[in-house]
């Protein structure tokens, strides 16, 4: 694994630990306010803040986003907020742990089929009988962290 890899690799581990934290916190700003939409929309508005700086930071494109971009990328905002608001909506009922297994098991078979189509412009990785038995094994283990153990 070269350093390049190894460090986006980093990057995407503390992408994912961040996931079950905002989850946590939305989902707690959301109890508080006696209003989820109202906390993913607050959530949403700080992510846009720290979206523009950034963006804001480097130099702008110099072609229009309109022609550059085919129309169906921008639905990724709509997957988001449906993630947000589901997430601050559901997770106090369900809990942080059940809500975020039932997400990685929705994001393990879709990954699968998108890699495996080279969908929305991904690089293809078909789905080989051990990349299959890796993908079973990844979404036992999700069941299995997710059911208490009967012995």
């Amino acid at each position: 694994m070269s350093n390049e890899t190894f460090g986006m690799s980093v990057v995407m581990v503390v992408a994912g630990i961040g996931i079950p934290i905002m989850a946590a916190l939305n989902s707690g700003l959301g109890v508080r306010l006696g209003n989820p939409v109202a906390a993913s929309s607050i959530l949403l508005g700080m992510a846009l803040m720290v979206s523009l700086a950034f963006t804001l930071s480097r130099p702008l494109p110099e072609t229009s986003l309109f022609e550059a971009t085919p129309l169906h990328y921008f639905m990724g905002g709509i997957f988001v907020a449906f993630y947000i608001l589901s997430i601050t909506w559901i997770a106090p009922k369900i809990g942080i742990g059940n809500a975020i297994f039932f997400v990685l098991l929705g994001q393990i078979a879709a990954s699968a089929l998108i890699d495996h189509f080279g969908w929305f412009g991904t690089p293809v990785s078909t789905l080989s009988v051990s990349r299959g038995l890796g993908i079973a094994l990844m979404a036992a283990g999700v069941y299995l962290a997710r059911k208490p153990l009967i012995l």
